[in-house]
């Protein structure tokens, strides 16, 4: 039996990185998933989990508009007959480190309606779903960027800051459902999101100075965020609510210091 037998997941930003990572973990531990993207490589990723044995479905839509959320939650539940698992895991990046007076209104409105308002209203409708079995597990990925400055630019620090008090205030608001409410804070992982971090460094021969102010000393994969994903999401995290859980090779165990290499 897997860690999810038996179970209905929906992941959103599944197309491509944490989500299909995410997404074929799922799968490969039983769930029925529900693979949701914007953009149309989502099917792929159901064709991924489908070959390797897998049930799963994708649809197109847009994590950060309401009634798309809301149409996505209905088909899992219309095809698979409830809902379980929801990770809202869609997001967008910035490269903007503009200084606050040089940003605009727009840029921040946009950024936020996908990482902020898309993961409540995950929260909102996944509810709605998983009250009829008084339980369910809801997951939003969060960042190290809203744990403290330093690791994104300004509008994406403030929404991930924020779908971390979206986690801890909406697991109360959800006392006694039997819904948990948790959120994971990647570090920095290599996906489409930080490619041209990874490209610019490789470009420059400075690869392996990726990830250096980690103890690990090194970037992580979006297998080891799914990892996460997947303990939140089974019965083993049964007593973890309102929590965001760091995964980011110990980065925000300390200030930001270079520790001398130890030899032997």
């Amino acid at each position: 039996m897997g860690r999810l037998e038996g179970k209905v997941a929906l992941v959103t930003g599944a197309a491509s990185g944490i989500g299909r990572a995410s997404a074929k973990l799922f799968a490969s531990e039983g769930a029925k998933v529900v693979a949701v993207d914007r953009a149309s490589t989502v099917e792929e990723t159901a064709k991924q989990i489908r070959d390797a044995g897998g049930e799963a479905i994708a649809v197109v839509a847009d994590a950060g508009l309401e009634a798309d959320v809301a149409k996505a939650v209905e088909t899992a539940v219309a095809r698979f007959g409830s809902l379980d698992v929801c990770y809202a895991n869609a997001g967008v990046g910035t490269t903007s480190f503009d200084p606050p007076l040089e940003q605009t209104g727009e840029q921040w409105l946009e950024l936020l309606r996908v990482n902020l308002v898309g993961p409540f209203l995950a929260i909102k409708h996944a509810s709605k779903a998983m009250r009829a079995k008084g339980k369910g597990s809801i997951i939003c990925t969060a960042s190290v960027a809203g744990l403290r400055s330093g690791a994104g630019g300004l509008a994406y620090s403030a929404s991930k800051a924020g779908v971390i008090n979206l986690v801890q205030t909406s697991a109360q608001l959800l006392a006694g459902t039997g819904i948990r409410v948790n959120a994971i804070c990647p570090g920095l992982i290599e996906t489409g999101m930080t490619r041209g971090v990874f490209e610019r460094a490789r470009q420059r021969g400075t690869e392996d100075r990726i990830g250096q102010l980690n103890p690990l000393r090194r970037a992580g994969q979006p297998e080891e965020i799914a990892a996460a994903a997947l303990f939140l999401a089974s019965d083993e995290a049964s007593y973890v609510d309102g929590q965001a859980i760091v995964v980011d090779g110990g980065l925000s165990s300390s200030h930001p210091v270079v520790v001398a290499r130890r030899e032997g």
